[in-house]
């Protein structure tokens, strides 16, 4: 059994979560799945006719599960680890990360005007067990024209995110409303996270 802790792996390259760590007072070190020998890759794809909220739960229980297994086999030191995955959902269809500036494009203009869902789900393993927590928030776009749209995607910003946006970047001028958790929306929801972490014995 892990005895109290006050620092914890995290299983993530995304550094707006690393930000939203330090900013509650979290201690981690990163523990990169994919980087090093052994490499685990945790297939992403959604599978046939399964909701926004069913894949991310199911992802980041991977993220988790992948992430146990390189601890242990790199024999470092017994920690929790923390894994989280954000996806967009918009009309129950889910928006990854764009492959490429058109279909960035396609996204923004889907989104443009409209509501949509973000899910970010948060795993810790800790002695074994994995703990989850879902956080749903709703995002409201303005109409954006294509000129606006081409403008946003050449800075770059949109295409490592999930739906073609940086809530906390360039996007939030097109942002006309968001309901609920809007560290979640960036990536990692802070009050449930940190909940979650106490339950699992963090010092926080």
């Amino acid at each position: 059994m892990q005895p109290p802790s006050n620092i914890i792996y995290l299983a993530s390259k995304s550094p707006r979560r690393r930000e939203l760590l330090k900013q509650i007072g979290v201690h981690y070190e990163l523990l990169m799945t994919r980087d090093h020998a052994p490499r685990i890759d945790v297939d992403e794809s959604p599978l046939d006719n399964e909701t926004a909220h069913v894949y991310v739960q199911r992802v980041v229980k991977l993220k988790a599960e992948s992430a146990l297994r390189v601890m242990r086999q790199r024999r470092l030191t017994p920690r929790p680890i923390l894994t989280a995955d954000t996806t967009v959902a918009l009309d129950g269809q889910i928006l990854g990360k764009p492959v490429d500036k058109a279909d960035a494009r396609r996204m923004l203009a889907r989104l443009s005007g409209q509501s949509h869902q973000v899910l970010t789900a948060v795993a810790v393993v800790a002695n074994d067990e994995i703990r989850q927590v879902l956080t749903t928030s709703f995002v409201t776009f303005a109409s954006l024209d294509e000129d606006e749209i081409k403008q946003y995607v050449e800075t770059g910003e949109p295409m490592d995110k999930a739906g073609a946006y940086a809530v906390q970047g360039l996007a939030a001028k097109y942002i006309s409303k968001l309901s609920g958790s809007y560290s979640g929306v960036m990536g990692l929801p802070l009050y449930e996270t940190a909940t979650l972490l106490r339950q699992c014995g963090v010092q926080i």
